[in-house]
């Protein structure tokens, strides 16, 4: 929900107007949250409510178990208690300085979207949008007899993008600028599982927003 809130905060309040709000929406409803619960957000965010949004994105770069890289983007009200709590979650792990871990990962555009017509040439579609790559998504995130597809693209044109391929009839569902490993680190199964339970647990407290490691599977 807070990313509902902070997509209507910065953009506008309209799923129609604004990408980002739209995937967002997209996604509380494919999660099944209530339509009241959305529109609360929504308005919160706009700053139609006496509650009013305040938070801040903060990024913790560190290594987690066996030395894989992670980067984590809070969103929160209070940065004081958060990184508190994230100092306590990285205790069997490392946190870094800023920029100690970032290098490590290409800043892109990805917006993940379905369409009802199947069999959509996705690098077609990628080429037209100015995309930089694409890749199909897994049959299981889309819905039967639907196209779906993951597409890269340059931060400064994620909007851009985001506009053909609405314009195209694609459903947004994810869209937002992202960590992606230029290496990803391969473990043995039972330290990727250590390192898989580390993620959880960062992944479950309130304040994050993401979490994006270079760990292979």
């Amino acid at each position: 929900m807070k990313e509902i809130s902070v997509a209507a905060k910065v953009g506008e309040p309209s799923p129609d107007n604004n990408a980002r709000l739209r995937a967002a929406v997209e996604a509380a409803r494919k999660a099944s949250v209530p339509r009241d619960n959305i529109e609360r957000a929504i308005k919160k965010g706009a700053g139609l409510l006496d509650e009013q949004v305040q938070y801040e994105l903060i990024t913790y770069e560190g290594f987690g178990p066996h030395k894989i890289p992670i980067v984590v983007e809070c969103l929160t009200d209070n940065k004081n208690r958060t990184a508190a709590d994230i100092r306590v979650l990285f205790r069997k792990g490392m946190l870094g300085a800023m920029g100690s871990i970032t290098w490590m990962f290409d800043r892109l555009g990805v917006i993940e979207a379905t369409h009802s017509a199947g069999g959509k040439d996705i690098e077609g579609e990628a080429i037209e949008a100015g995309a930089q790559n694409v890749e199909p998504l897994e049959k299981s995130e889309i819905p039967a007899g639907h196209s779906g597809a993951r597409f890269f693209c340059d931060t400064a044109d994620l909007d851009a993008v985001s506009k053909y391929l609405l314009h195209s009839g694609w459903t947004l569902t994810v869209f937002e600028m992202s960590y992606i490993a230029k290496n990803l680190l391969e473990l043995p199964e039972d330290q990727k599982k250590e390192v898989a339970e580390f993620l959880n647990a960062i992944d479950e407290h309130d304040d994050v927003h993401r979490v994006y490691a270079a760990l292979k599977g």
